[in-house]
């Protein structure tokens, strides 16, 4: 029993120091509360359950580090372009936050290699990257403080991995630019979901976008949002190219 206790403890202080030294490595600074780095980490696929049968995985952490990262943005946009109106400042923070990049950015840091996850169905978990990214925010907010972790959400990632000038004529939401083509045009755009395929975690929906009730263009995601946008971006580029083909297309 007793040796038992200390092999366990062992190895739990060796995952401790790798963990602080991961982070350290990463955003330059030693994790006070440790607990909240591993829970930043654990993926709903192997979460944990509590003796009271509660159970625990970083999707309260991507909630919160949502949200802070956010407003950290936002407030940094502000700053940024002081001239600039509501919906630039809006399109820029959803440039930086939006799913696609933060899945890349967690890849460019490293983060992603710290991420505990069943690897036999992560095809399924698209956006566990980037969920991880915002959990660790999370938790870098819980430990540290907002103050501390703006200063390191500016400094050592969005100077660091962003460079504005591009940024600003980066085309991202598609969604966003079919919709006011459309309504430049007085045209009618409308999304639907029109079929879903796989179960359970594997699931992924195919939407199809039509306009004045011609199917344009489909497009399949693990979410709606994503299908969506997918189809937006296959219809946008069949605009630009003055190549509307009216039979739909999947993938």
């Amino acid at each position: 029993m007793r040796f038992s206790f200390f092999k366990t403890a062992r190895a739990e202080f060796s995952s401790d120091k790798h963990l602080k030294q991961a982070i350290k490595s990463i955003l330059g600074y030693t994790p006070g509360n440790i607990f909240l780095y591993h829970l930043a980490f654990l993926h709903r696929s192997v979460a944990q359950f509590t003796h009271n049968g509660i159970k625990v995985n970083n999707e309260r952490l991507e909630f919160l580090g949502d949200a802070i990262l956010d407003a950290i943005t936002a407030d940094y946009l502000f700053k940024t372009f002081p001239t600039k109106d509501e919906g630039f400042l809006t399109e820029m923070r959803s440039k930086i936050v939006s799913r696609v990049t933060l899945n890349k950015l967690s890849q460019k840091m490293g983060i992603d290699q710290l991420i505990q996850l069943d690897g036999a169905s992560s095809g399924a978990f698209r956006s566990f990257k980037g969920d991880a990214f915002e959990a660790l925010i999370g938790a870098m907010y819980l430990d540290k403080g907002y103050k501390f972790t703006r200063k390191i959400i500016v400094e050592r990632i969005i100077k660091v991995y962003f460079n504005m000038d591009e940024l600003v004529t980066q085309e991202v939401n598609f969604k966003s630019k079919i919709i006011e083509w459309a309504q430049r045009e007085r045209k009618q755009v409308q999304f639907s979901v029109c079929d879903e395929v796989g179960s359970g975690y594997k699931k992924q929906y195919i939407v199809e976008l039509s306009l004045d009730g011609s199917a344009i263009a489909r497009g399949q995601d693990y979410s709606i949002k994503g299908a969506e946008q997918n189809a937006a971006e296959k219809s946008w580029q069949k605009i630009n190219g003055e190549t509307i083909d009216l039979k739909p297309e999947i993938g």
